[in-house]
């Protein structure tokens, strides 16, 4: 054994390597990104497996699905709403199964820190019906990517791991263990890979007879923990994740014995588990970073007469948000720790803004220009670092929904007549998302503009490589059917404002689709080179 300090997504990354990890894919979306950087790097040091970049996460995981279909470890990872992009295939493949160990990692953002919702992927583990992990810490995050390639090929089915932001962006120090060597090359079966309806009905039926072989492994794994308090039969603890380090903080420095508890960390639920400790106590508090979706369980299988089940949907917790030590503190009825007051002084709001230098900063002075006395004007904004030009000092924006939506909604709504609707998307976004529906908006020739703000990286989530850039992105346009002589290229600089601003009115005005890119490379993509 040796010991590392780890990122809780080094740790997963690192117990994938380490269990035999032949490829990995990915596209960047925080809290997820460290993941995939890391297996870039230990790729690049090693040569002995391959980390890829995707498109979108859609196609890495189909990518991935590939590898185990060739009988290799495979892994991919996202964060929540990707999983959403990737459904598709990610709900078929619990149907095809998986022929090497096949780990995916979803990396969940409780209270919202860089996302667009919520989400629990949780959810998606039942949906599934699949086998889940859910660590409560970085050794378990290693511990169980290793062991989750081991139980994807046993089952012969996908493994779902969830993270919060809370682990994946913490430190703390890892056993690591000797490597395993890859799993030769084996052809999938083929019947089981073809999903015509017979086949699928099929694989359906065993999927579903496993589920009893899945709640099984629950009730024996090590990384379940049940301890029942004979003296005090007042309240049980059920604790997934992150919050079990909470609850065990909480009450460690108490005089007593811990109030029985059950830390949960794999899925399907352990039941048997469950019933032991909904024996033993009056009353259930279930702590879970993220919705209630072990209390909403238990309510309805243990809703017995004299048992009460208080969590997040009874406001025992918070219907929303991150949980911390001090929620947990209070929902078991603890004193608030000692803590110094506020100081009181003044301090200045600090919403995030654009970098100093920002190419999109002159691409939205320019906008705002161009579209000035225009009071319908709709400007459809998409996922990235040009989104934060909804705020002051530009105010250029009106939507920001999910990835190629701002193309999408714009050609809706110039089908309805709004003049001018126009689309703001980034490169990366573009290929991830927006080719598809600016190829329907060419061959409709759709009465609208989509300014494309091509800074050559993935900028948002750390300068990751784009599919979508330079000359290449210019005869992709050319290719969907955006009329040559509407295909506008820009250099947003200040020195060139009135010239771009006359581009916009020019491209507005015409009465169909029109494209501009706006060239001008990312100011801290530029700063690393002249580190490097």
């Amino acid at each position: 054994m040796s010991q590392q300090i780890l990122l809780g997504d080094e740790a997963v990354a690192l117990g994938a390597v380490h269990a035999g990890l032949s490829a990995a894919y990915s596209y960047p979306g925080t809290p997820a990104s460290e993941i995939l950087e890391s297996l870039v790097r230990l790729s690049a040091e090693s040569g002995a497996f391959k980390a890829v970049w995707s498109v979108n996460e859609k196609v890495a995981y189909e990518e991935a699905l590939g590898v185990s279909f060739a009988g290799k470890r495979s892994l991919v990872s996202f964060k929540h709403v990707g999983l959403n992009v990737a459904a598709d295939p990610f709900m078929n493949s619990a149907i095809t199964g998986a022929n090497g160990g096949f780990l995916v990692v979803s990396a969940d953002d409780p209270g919202m820190h860089s996302s667009q919702n919520e989400q629990d992927s949780r959810y998606y583990v039942q949906f599934a019906h699949i086998p889940g992990f859910e660590p409560s810490n970085h050794q378990e995050a290693y511990d169980m990517a290793r062991e989750a390639y081991d139980l994807s090929e046993r089952l012969g089915l996908p493994v779902l791991m969830r993270l919060v932001t809370r682990l994946s962006h913490s430190r703390s120090a890892v056993e690591t263990r000797q490597a395993r060597a890859q799993n030769e090359l084996k052809k999938g079966a083929g019947k089981d890979w073809i999903l015509l309806p017979a086949n699928a009905r099929r694989r359906f039926s065993q999927l579903l007879d496993q589920q009893a072989e899945m709640v099984r492994y629950s009730e024996q794994s090590p990384f379940n923990r049940l301890e029942l308090n004979d003296r005090d039969r007042s309240l049980g603890v059920i604790a997934s994740g992150i919050a079990y380090n909470y609850f065990r903080e909480a009450v460690a420095g108490n005089v007593g014995a811990p109030p029985s508890f059950l830390k949960v960390s794999t899925y399907p639920l352990p039941e048997g588990l469950i019933r032991r400790l909904a024996a033993q106590v009056d009353r259930i508090l279930v702590l879970e970073d993220g919705y209630p979706f072990i209390e909403r369980q238990v309510r309805g299988l243990f809703g017995l007469p004299g048992k009460t089940v208080s969590g997040r949907t009874d406001g025992t917790l918070p219907a929303s948000g991150e949980l911390n030590p001090d929620i947990v503190r209070r929902s078991l009825g603890l004193a608030p720790l000692p803590s110094l007051p506020p100081s009181g002084l003044p301090l200045a709001n600090r919403p995030p803004q654009l970098c100093v230098g920002c190419p999109h900063a002159d691409t939205f002075k320019a906008l705002n220009k161009a579209l000035e006395g225009r009071a319908l004007s709709n400007v459809f904004s998409d996922i990235g670092c040009y989104t934060l030009g909804a705020l002051p000092p530009y105010s250029a924006i009106h939507s920001c929904v999910c990835m190629g939506a701002s193309v999408s909604m714009a050609r809706g709504a110039s089908d309805v007549g709004l003049r001018p609707a126009v689309s703001v998307i980034g490169d990366s976004t573009f290929a991830h998302s927006g080719i598809t529906p600016l190829l329907g908006a060419a061959r409709a020739d759709a009465d609208m503009t989509v300014i494309i703000l091509d800074n050559a990286t993935t900028a948002m989530t750390g300068g990751q490589p784009t599919y979508g850039s330079g000359q290449e992105l210019l005869r992709l346009l050319e290719g969907l059917g955006v009329p040559r002589a509407h295909i506008r290229t820009i250099e947003p600089l200040p020195k060139n404002h009135e010239a771009n601003v006359q581009v916009i009115k020019d491209e507005i005005a015409h009465p169909g689709l029109s494209v501009i890119v706006a060239v001008r490379e990312c100011i801290q993509e530029q700063r690393k080179k002249k580190r490097s």
